[in-house]
């Protein structure tokens, strides 16, 4: 029997007695403000997402309130949900006590202190209990003017395609691994918080250029990919989270068979561009290119931000029934989700 065999058979399990609902409930990774205890487990227990995302606004005084916030998160103990985090160390980290080296150094040293950093920085997130890291930059860039620049663990392919598999390896056993941003924020201008950065590279080069890092990245054991908000127009005219084609390359180019999570949703309302204002319909559009699951980052007034987790969900639903999304997707990435989660609560955990 494989070591996967129980995760698998309990997900499977768990899936066959899950609504619709709670199904495509599952594939969201979402974000509630604040430390409050009692509300993140209220939140938690009535939405049942298959993951929660603390943000600078979950982070308490030290390492033992985190803690404590994401065992209040984590209320089914057969399956807790996924427990996300950005730590890169360096500019991008949400918790202080990281004080490891980050990418601003490791990138002029030599990969096993990478490796030594990760290994260093996923305890630490272990300990605070968080399951998944989005810290692994795969992205490339030289330009001391990018929006990147100081976050990328090499400033040529071949440098940070060995960085980036050594903070993989780092990691491993400790917490799920994320390489981001695909197909690579450091080739496109501008910053995807804001506006949907753009490149006219044709793939050929990307192949042997910004691809490097992503293949070694997944070579080395990645658990998860995020798509950036970028759009590689020489690929398709949608930022790759919105595009089929990208989801394929990643999928038979690179040859990633694990989780794809978007990077936060609610960045593509926030560029400005009318076409991505409604925040469910980018939901289903992200799902249909092929997402495993969706991050979006609530904030604030439900009304204020144009989405809620239940009109999410909804709008999910709606698309199954229209034919714009099939049921079979949805339980695939449901399963993939779920034996991620089942493996949290085996007595070897993430390893």
């Amino acid at each position: 029997m494989s070591a996967d065999a129980g995760p698998v058979k309990a997900a499977e399990e768990r899936l066959a007695g899950m609504s619709r609902a709670r199904r495509i409930a599952s594939l969201f990774m979402l974000h509630l403000p604040g430390t409050d205890e009692g509300a993140l487990r209220s939140f938690v227990a009535d939405t049942q997402p298959g993951g929660m995302i603390f943000m600078p606004d979950n982070i308490g005084a030290g390492l033992a309130d985190v803690a404590s916030l994401a065992r209040h998160a984590g209320g089914d103990e057969d399956l807790p949900p996924l427990i996300g985090i950005d730590q890169e160390g360096g500019r991008v980290r949400r918790i202080a006590d990281d004080r490891f080296a980050s990418a601003v150094t490791l990138r002029h040293r030599d990969p096993e202190e990478t490796r030594e950093a990760f290994a260093a920085r996923s305890a630490l997130l272990a300990e605070a209990g968080i399951s998944v890291n989005f810290g692994v930059v795969a992205d490339v860039t030289d330009d001391p003017g990018s929006f990147m620049n100081d976050r990328v663990l090499g400033t040529t392919a071949a440098e940070a395609a060995e960085r980036v598999s050594a903070a993989v390896t780092g990691e491993s056993g400790r917490v799920f691994s994320t390489l981001k941003h695909f197909p690579g924020h450091g080739r496109t201008p501008g910053d995807s918080h804001s506006s949907i950065p753009e490149t006219a590279v044709d793939l050929a080069t990307w192949e042997e250029t910004d691809a490097a890092p992503f293949r070694s990245g997944i070579l080395a054991g990645a658990d998860f990919v995020m798509m950036g908000h970028l759009r590689y127009s020489t690929v398709d005219d949608q930022p790759a989270t919105l595009s089929r084609a990208c989801h394929v390359i990643l999928r038979e180019r690179l040859g990633f068979e694990g989780v794809i999570i978007t990077d936060d949703m609610l960045m593509l309302g926030d560029s400005g561009v009318p076409e991505y204002r409604d925040a469910a319909e980018n939901a289903v559009r992200a799902l249909a290119a092929g997402a495993t699951m969706l991050l979006y980052v609530l904030r604030g007034d439900p009304e204020q931000v144009r989405t809620d987790a239940a009109r999410l969900v909804e709008a999910v639903s709606d698309a199954v029934d229209a034919g714009r999304l099939s049921m079979e997707h949805v339980d695939a990435a449901a399963l993939t989700l779920l034996t991620l989660r089942a493996r949290l609560a085996e007595p070897r955990g993430i390893s």
